[in-house]
């Protein structure tokens, strides 16, 4: 995979009550479901979304992950979600993430996204759109 220069993609949220456990933080998962909306955000605002890959006959899936977490975030905190592409192969795509609450980090993950056709649900090169945005990103 060939490395990449791109900005952060941030997107800000806040923490509501079906995000937390009884004790009012958040789920483990839902950090996962943050970062999922920060991809797919950072996907719009290339002129893309996942309905139109899908249409195309292209899906996005995550292939590997691996999440720390260092602090907990809790209801009603307004976090910051970070997306960076890091790397770019022919059919996998990494992202660095990171969730913030002011100045603290709270979890970070390197997330891996494969590129499947979604006939045979079996790799593909990334579609043309796609490739030509982040290489102008």
């Amino acid at each position: 995979m060939s490395a990449l220069a791109t900005d952060d993609y941030r997107l800000t949220l806040r923490v509501y009550m079906e995000d937390t456990d009884a004790g009012g933080i958040v789920y483990y998962v839902n950090y996962l479901k943050f970062m999922e909306r920060a991809r797919s955000e950072w996907l719009r605002q290339l002129g893309l979304d996942q309905q139109t890959l899908l249409d195309e006959g292209t899906q996005l899936v995550v292939y590997r992950l691996a999440c720390h977490y260092a602090k907990p975030a809790c209801l009603d905190d307004m976090l910051e979600v970070t997306a960076q592409v890091s790397e770019m192969g022919r059919c996998r795509m990494t992202f660095e993430q990171q969730v913030w609450r002011n100045e603290e980090l709270l979890c970070t993950a390197t997330v891996e996204i494969a590129c499947l056709g979604t006939e045979r649900l079996r790799p593909k090169a990334w579609p043309a759109s796609l490739k030509i945005l982040t290489q102008a990103s």
